[in-house]
């Protein structure tokens, strides 16, 4: 008798544990199933596809030759960038920059401020190029609003984020535009000279400003700093100025030290700066264009 109860009460356990087994089984089956039926479609990502392209644009006196770079798999509207060139002119260097600006997802047009393209093959060309537009500021910021129409006009642009960046002589171009009150969300100048044609403005100066220079930069004098910074102060704009020490003109170009050696100028490529200010422009456009 008692063998007897041994054995059902073993069976009965048997059953309960093939119960709770069952049940195991069948919470962990549906929430199989359920997890399934939650997961979702994969996202088919499109890989970007980068390409620059030549453009040309005019003003009533002179033909301008652009490059404007951008993502072509991409079909949203983005912020444009204009990127205006050192006193070299409208070369390789601008170009590359506008490439850069693509790859972080803006549309680039790399500006000709002398027009047809013209580039200085020596130091005195440069400056007798970059003083002929800086001279007459009129036809300066013809050029360069020819230029900024032809990026907003593109398809691809979102026309009310608009931003500038300009190296050496490109530098001060933009200040300039955006002292003038050019419709421009922000700009960022790579040593560029400070002491500009014309003065900020309280109330026509609104973009905002970024200034990347070389603290040991002979070509931009302490006291054209001090009196920039308190122009700007005084007419109540949002800018940072960041020298980088141990940096000298022309400090983001890679071809800065043989231009250096061979017209005997204080130009120097400095990798530290160089990324350090890219960073700069990166952070301040994030900023802008959240």
């Amino acid at each position: 008798m008692k063998n007897k109860q041994r054995i059902m009460i073993n069976l009965t356990k048997q059953k309960f544990i093939l119960f709770l087994s069952a049940l195991a089984f069948a919470a962990c089956s549906q929430q199989s199933k359920e997890t399934e039926n939650t997961m979702e479609e994969p996202v088919e990502t499109v890989a970007p596809e980068y390409v620059g392209e030549e453009v040309s644009y005019s003003t009533d006196s002179v033909t301008m030759n652009g490059y404007i770079a951008y993502d072509k798999a991409s079909t949203e509207k983005r912020p444009g960038i204009l990127v205006v060139h050192e006193w070299w002119g409208h070369n390789a260097y601008s170009r590359q920059r506008a490439d850069m600006l693509a790859e972080l997802g803006y549309v680039a047009l790399a500006v000709d401020m002398y027009g047809d393209g013209k580039e200085a093959a020596h130091p005195q060309d440069a400056m007798k190029f970059s003083s002929s537009v800086m001279s007459n500021i009129d036809e300066a910021q013809a050029r360069f609003t020819k230029a900024l129409e032809k990026l907003k006009a593109n398809p691809m642009v979102d026309a009310e984020q608009i931003a500038a960046i300009g190296y050496c002589f490109g530098g001060s171009v933009v200040l300039t535009m955006a002292n003038m009150g050019m419709d421009l969300e922000a700009v960022v100048a790579f040593h560029s000279g400070v002491q500009l044609p014309v003065m900020p403005e309280a109330g026509k100066l609104t973009a905002k400003v970024l200034v990347c220079n070389g603290a040991d930069d002979p070509f931009v004098s302490p006291e054209s700093v001090t009196a920039f910074k308190a122009a700007m102060d005084e007419a109540g704009a949002q800018y940072k100025y960041v020298d980088y020490q141990g940096a000298v003109h022309a400090f983001t170009s890679k071809g800065a030290d043989s231009l250096g050696v061979k017209f005997e100028l204080p130009l120097k490529y400095n990798e530290a700066a160089d990324k350090a200010s890219w960073d700069e422009m990166k952070m301040m456009f994030a900023s802008v264009f959240e």
